[in-house]
């Protein structure tokens, strides 16, 4: 068996998990995913629990056993307590704010970059220089928030742009002064 996939996906009385064929779709209070698992990959739901079998034992069958499991277990995790990242901004005068369905970033260009928040996610801004990115679907958030990274990576001489929050930059040292 997949050492990851062997295990089940547990969830809660607030959240609910329905299989039909291979479309399994996990409801929380706000929102809902859905997941079209692979023709070697059967699920059934049995007392708060989604169990995962495979067909076969191929090598190929194994890898899609344990990912399923683990992209059903961020599915019952992001609809019933939400996925965050956060991200700072370095630099004088970098500011964010969100207008709308809009993230307006001001980082040192001559113009705004305007940002549209896709459907699912939700951007707050703190101190115009911190900014979270939230949401049920983890890989739609990690998309977002490296999106927004990729404005403006941060740069090692001077460690200004957007970085993620406890993200270590190693700084250069530079020019150094003539003889």
């Amino acid at each position: 068996m997949s050492r990851i996939g062997k295990y089940p996906v547990n969830f809660d009385d607030k959240t609910q998990v329905s299989v039909a064929g291979n479309l399994v779709t996990v409801k929380g209070a706000k929102t809902t995913l859905k997941y079209e698992l692979d023709s070697r990959i059967t699920a059934k739901v049995e007392a708060k629990k989604v169990v995962l079998t495979r067909a076969d034992d191929t090598r190929e069958s194994k890898s899609l056993h344990g990912l399923y499991k683990v992209l059903l277990q961020n599915a019952v995790n992001g609809v019933s307590q939400g996925f965050t990242k956060a991200l700072e901004l370095h630099g004088v005068g970098y500011r964010a704010n969100v207008a709308g369905k809009k993230l307006e970033l001001s980082l040192g260009f001559s113009h705004p970059i305007n940002f549209d928040i896709p459907e699912g996610i939700e951007i707050k801004v703190d101190k115009q220089t911190t900014v979270s990115v939230n949401g049920a679907d983890k890989a739609m958030v990690g998309q977002v928030a490296a999106k927004i990274r990729s404005f403006r990576p941060p740069e090692p001489y001077l460690g200004k742009g957007v970085r993620y929050v406890g993200e270590h930059i190693r700084r250069k040292a530079g020019k150094s002064a003539g003889k």
